[in-house]
């Protein structure tokens, strides 16, 4: 399942702090600008939303992170999660098999940066469609989704990550100021 919160300025983040666990405190507390420390704990308040939901826990187990960076929750190996925040929104997506997802804001679209981190077929992809920013961030976040998916593409040339997906499935949604987009392994 997936969970979007884009009321990020909607809580009181020191009652929020102390709602969450000490580990998560801390993690939220090392950004020093509000915003990021909100976006860090909503997003864990949205996971906590999730399971809650799903798998009827009360808590989140403590999180731990495999040596690629995938986190996952300690005694529970049967639950899958991914997080993932921008400036408008936090993500979550919970469930009983691996899955990504990843939340972008829609800006302005620059070509410079497509050249850095799209494919030459990717770029111009973009350039032809009718709103660049968006196919940009929808294929920014496809390729962020399957990284935080498989954890395996961090070595690799980021251009070329899309070029064999057919195992994969990906489902983006586009809202008004941000896209998300969801990777799972195809069936």
């Amino acid at each position: 399942m997936i969970y979007i919160d884009d009321h990020i300025d909607d809580f009181d983040l020191t009652a929020a702090l102390a709602a969450v666990s000490p580990e998560r405190r801390a993690y939220a507390l090392r950004y020093r600008h509000e915003r990021d420390q909100r976006l860090s704990v909503a997003a864990f308040l949205l996971l906590k939303r999730a399971l809650s939901i799903e798998f009827g826990m009360n808590e989140v187990p403590p999180i731990i992170r495999e040596t690629n960076g995938k986190p996952h929750l300690e005694g529970h190996p049967e639950i899958h999660f991914s997080l993932s925040h921008c400036n408008m929104a936090v993500a979550c997506a919970v469930g009983t098999s691996p899955i990504g997802i990843d939340v972008e804001s829609l800006d302005r679209y620059d070509p410079e940066v497509a050249s850095a981190i799209m494919s030459y077929e990717e770029c111009a992809r973009i350039a032809a469609s009718q709103c660049p920013e968006v196919e940009f961030t929808r294929l920014w976040t496809m390729k962020e989704s399957l990284y935080k998916l498989t954890g395996k593409y961090k070595d690799e040339d980021i251009r070329s990550m899309l070029a064999n997906v057919a195992d994969y499935h990906f489902q983006t949604t586009i809202y008004p100021r941000f896209i998300c987009t969801v990777c799972t392994p195809n069936s």
